[in-house]
């Protein structure tokens, strides 16, 4: 049988979500300042770099053929 277009997104969209957490789990990691020497600056690139690419992902679900797209007529 084959998969539908809902089941692929659904078991793709699965397991990309889990490997972001994962990757996301693992930044956490580097909070050990008894093994890593960072600046707060250095965590704000790392967070404001995550929250930019997450806002363009969204984006990209919201802007499929909204009201703000151009139109001749």
């Amino acid at each position: 049988m084959q998969e539908t277009k809902k089941e692929k997104f659904i078991r793709l969209a699965e397991n990309r979500t889990n490997k972001a957490l994962e990757m996301i789990r693992l930044i956490g990691n580097l909070a050990n300042k008894s093994v890593y020497d960072y600046t707060s600056e250095d965590v704000e690139k790392i967070f404001k770099a995550i929250e930019t690419e997450t806002a363009l992902a969204k984006k990209q679900f919201t802007d499929i053929g909204g009201p703000d797209k151009f139109k001749l007529i």
